[in-house]
């Protein structure tokens, strides 16, 4: 029943931003750690930044100093804007959170993840 929607992804030139949306649905009682992972074909998926509940990030470091991760706790949403856009950056990119469910039998942790949405970074 829970569900991680994200959007944003498109075509854009090198150089260019481009900012990610993700946004959590259903029988949510609390968001814990928040990221995002890129995958293009051929590649293992690669963890590309992630937020703590706290607002603590970490980045890979092929993107840092261009990419920004942030959270909405009200609106249970995560962003990435991404700033200095390569070609490379050129992937996949899904959203993932670590969630409190409401259950019958009471509360339970589970990693979720979202469907992907398409990023293309052209020359």
């Amino acid at each position: 029943q829970v569900q991680l929607v994200e959007s944003g992804g498109k075509l854009v030139q090198a150089g260019g931003s481009l900012t990610l949306s993700c946004a959590a649905s259903g029988s949510i009682f609390n968001i814990n750690g928040m990221a995002w992972y890129r995958q293009a074909p051929g590649n293992e998926r690669e963890l590309v930044a992630h937020i703590t509940s706290g607002g603590s990030t970490n980045y890979a470091d092929s993107v840092k100093g261009r990419f920004t991760i942030s959270r909405d706790n009200a609106k249970k949403a995560v962003y990435l804007q991404m700033n200095s856009l390569k070609p490379e950056d050129t992937a996949v990119y899904y959203c993932n959170a670590e969630i409190l469910v409401q259950r019958p039998a009471g509360l339970g942790q589970f990693s979720y993840w979202g469907q992907g949405t398409q990023v293309t970074v052209s020359s």
